[in-house]
């Protein structure tokens, strides 16, 4: 069910039995697969595929040339750069059906993910965690962590405004814009307002 407060730009295709919110825009040349479901005030981009039976959440923004597969959910305000690349199958070869073996991967809300970046399968990028532009991404990423190189590693952490939260041995608790974010023991980031 598409809602009559949607744009979709005349050159994009959006197949039967997808929903998509109100004030979501859909602009050109992108392809919106059977079975899809775009939340509220979402962006999608210039040349954007979303595969059969693929979740975005609401305020989703998804920038040009980005293919995003079956078996990727998206949550609510995860921003995900120019023409990065998701993946949904470990082993492909082009002589082999592997449509029953899809990976999962999860993008949890408030995530941002760099231009350019490639995202393997199978894996789960946590809250407000950040990729930097033209990562190679083959593992979890836990909620706050900041990640960027290739292969990616962890760097840091972040706030949910995209901001460093600088720990050290002697600081463990930083406050930011009303929120508090803790560096627990096992070395995840803990958010409180």
């Amino acid at each position: 069910m598409v809602n009559p407060e949607v744009y979709i730009h005349p050159s994009s295709v959006v197949d039967a039995d997808v929903s998509i919110g109100e004030g979501t825009k859909i602009w050109h040349f992108s392809h919106i697969s059977a079975q899809a479901s775009i939340g509220k005030n979402c962006i999608i981009g210039q040349n954007v595929f979303i595969g059969q039976g693929v979740i975005i959440g609401n305020g989703v923004k998804i920038q040009n040339n980005v293919s995003v597969y079956a078996g990727v959910n998206i949550e609510d305000d995860v921003f995900i750069g120019p023409s990065v690349v998701f993946t949904n199958v470990i082993n492909p070869r082009a002589f082999i059906n592997r449509k029953a073996q899809f990976v999962k991967t999860i993008i949890k809300k408030g995530a941002s993910i760099g231009a350019n970046s490639t995202i393997i399968c199978g894996n789960t990028i946590g809250k407000y965690a950040m990729i930097g532009a033209g990562s190679l991404l083959s593992k979890t990423v836990n909620d706050y962590e900041l990640w960027y190189g290739n292969p990616a590693k962890k760097h840091n952490w972040v706030d949910r405004f995209g901001n460093k939260l600088n720990f050290t041995p002697s600081i463990k608790t930083i406050n930011v814009q009303n929120y508090t974010y803790t560096l627990n023991p096992e070395g995840n980031v803990e958010e409180h307002d």
